[in-house]
């Protein structure tokens, strides 16, 4: 065990792996644009947190192999909300690992094909993220029995010493993993570190204390209250979604720039979401608001998005060589 310890430490030191250990116990894998999370627990075992894009399945069991040896399947995965980029690699990662997966019993729909998240809106703006958003899938996933449901108590599966806060208004069932005895938050998109609608601040990894993506956020006054929420905790160390780790002056001045100005700097100026968000339940989406945009500007921007689509897709080629 003490052997398997030194070993993640090197690994954080060199960081040739791609893992990047955040505190005792917590480390990051970014893959592209989206980070996963691996937390151990006291007894030996670790839980996974998000699931990154399609495609990443071999990153994260390698990147697990390193940190917690060969054929140790995490105890559980922890969905901080199901949206494509944090899903991805779920299903293969599923075929290899017998490990059950839990999320807030509000996103359950979206997470065993009973439900599709409201359509992404890149009239959002903001940037080359946004425009291009219309490609990306808002269709659930199917779990079936694989997902199970959190405890309404904010008590976590494995993990004794965290505990999750509901954090709404990017996803029905978001969550954000808290660990008091140090302050450590994983806050899922409920705040991201970087302008995740921008795709020049997401290649260069530019930090800043940003609002949730705009193009996927669906009700704004409860995503205000869910960072005023977070920024309540006073947590010492946070990591997101999107983007690197924040902590000290730098996350504390940040959150409270955030919450003071949450209208000005998070909400987009339009976009289909802004004043009537959609209505949700148990069940998924019951009311969309109607889009406002023609079927012209929809195309024109389609077009326009397919186009920095391919030119994403060259930088994001150059960008990993």
């Amino acid at each position: 065990m003490m052997a398997q310890a030194d070993k993640r430490t090197n690994v954080a030191a060199d960081g040739a792996s791609g893992v990047e250990q955040i505190t005792n116990g917590v480390w990051r894998l970014r893959i592209l644009f989206v980070n996963v999370y691996f937390i151990a627990a006291d007894d030996g075992q670790w839980v996974l947190v998000d699931a990154g894009l399609k495609g990443s399945s071999r990153k994260i069991t390698e990147a697990a192999a390193i940190l917690f040896g060969h054929n140790r399947p995490p105890a559980a995965i922890i969905l901080t909300h199901g949206h494509f980029d944090h899903i991805g690699a779920l299903p293969r990662l599923l075929q290899r690992w017998d490990s059950p997966v839990y999320a807030h019993p509000l996103e359950l729909p979206y997470l065993t094909g009973q439900a599709a998240y409201p359509p992404a809106d890149p009239f959002a703006g903001g940037g080359m993220m946004s425009w291009v958003s219309f490609l990306y899938p808002n269709e659930p996933i199917n779990l079936g029995n694989r997902v199970e449901a959190l405890s309404k108590e904010g008590s976590l599966p494995v993990l004794s010493r965290w505990r999750y806060i509901h954090t709404p208004g990017h996803a029905p069932g978001h969550i954000s993993l808290f660990r008091d005895t140090d302050g450590i938050l994983i806050a899922g998109d409920a705040f991201v570190t970087t302008r995740q609608e921008s795709a020049f601040s997401v290649l260069l990894q530019k930090k800043q204390v940003s609002g949730p993506p705009r193009y996927f956020t669906y009700d704004w006054e409860e995503a205000a209250a869910s960072v005023k929420k977070l920024q309540q905790l006073n947590p010492l160390v946070a990591v997101t979604g999107h983007g690197k780790p924040v902590k000290g002056n730098e996350l504390t001045d940040g959150l409270a720039h955030l919450v003071r100005h949450f209208d000005r700097i998070a909400v987009p100026k339009a976009g289909r979401y802004v004043d009537t968000p959609p209505t949700v339940n148990r069940r998924g989406i019951v009311r969309l608001p109607a889009n406002k945009h023609t079927s012209r500007n929809r195309l024109v921007l389609a077009s326009i998005g397919i186009a920095v689509a391919a030119g994403l897709a060259l930088l994001w080629k150059d960008r990993l060589k």
